[in-house]
């Protein structure tokens, strides 16, 4: 049985198209209508990957990704017709892995699925089973990490993998670029305020244990880094 993935929007024409095209790519769908429906069904179902379309009558995108976001971390794709970026760096804020905008390639969505569920599965696959540094310490397993002995809110795929990519050469600055180049893969199209969006989301979540965090370092017009902490 074939990875199973969750797709949400009032578009009952898109919802039919989509699930078509991903059970001939090889993946199981549950549609969903609408966003009560959808929390209602990844309870009972749960998947390995949520589309998400953002504007949607009662509960919006927005409000379905705070819900999940409570429970699981799960990649999280939202779809959006909006030509600025702000429902798309508003979604990442919340917890989101990824979006597309309207109207869309196929070949491209698919590409950015098949990436997310990829990305888990080798880090699933590696022999280092931890990383560990100072107070912190990562399960490349269960992607969870605690500070301080202090479970962290859950990360999402994508803040996880920064995180890890910056833990791995602590005070080593890596730019915005070769973050999306090691993280996504090389030649993925995604703006740098995507890249910020997420270190905002991770510092804030550090924060909810410990308020005098700030080892997670932004370096002006160049990147981010680790800052090393001694043992």
């Amino acid at each position: 049985m074939g990875q199973k993935i969750a797709i949400v929007d009032d578009n009952k024409s898109l919802l039919e198209s989509l699930s078509i095209a991903l059970g001939e790519e090889g993946f199981e769908t549950d549609t969903y209508i609408n966003g009560e429906e959808a929390l209602q069904g990844i309870h009972t179902r749960p998947v390995d990957l949520a589309i998400l379309d953002i504007l949607m009558p009662r509960v919006n995108g927005f409000d379905v990704l705070r819900q999940l976001r409570k429970a699981s971390a799960i990649p999280v794709i939202f779809l959006t017709s909006k030509c600025d970026d702000v429902d798309e760096t508003s979604g990442l804020d919340l917890g989101a892995d990824d979006y597309v905008r309207k109207p869309f390639k196929l070949s491209i969505l698919i590409s950015r699925i098949r990436a997310l569920l990829r990305r888990q599965e080798l880090d699933q696959g590696k022999d280092t089973k931890q990383l560990l540094q100072g107070d912190l310490k990562m399960d490349l397993e269960r992607y969870q990490c605690t500070w301080k002995d202090i479970q962290v809110p859950k990360l999402t795929v994508t803040e996880f993998e920064i995180l890890a990519l910056l833990l791995k050469r602590p005070g080593v600055v890596r730019t915005r670029d070769q973050i999306i180049d090691l993280v996504y893969g090389e030649g993925f199209a995604i703006g740098d305020r995507i890249i910020d969006s997420h270190k905002k989301r991770i510092v804030k979540k550090f924060k909810e244990v410990d308020p005098e965090f700030s080892q997670l370092e932004a370096v002006y017009r160049i990147g981010y880094k680790w800052v090393p902490v001694a043992n």
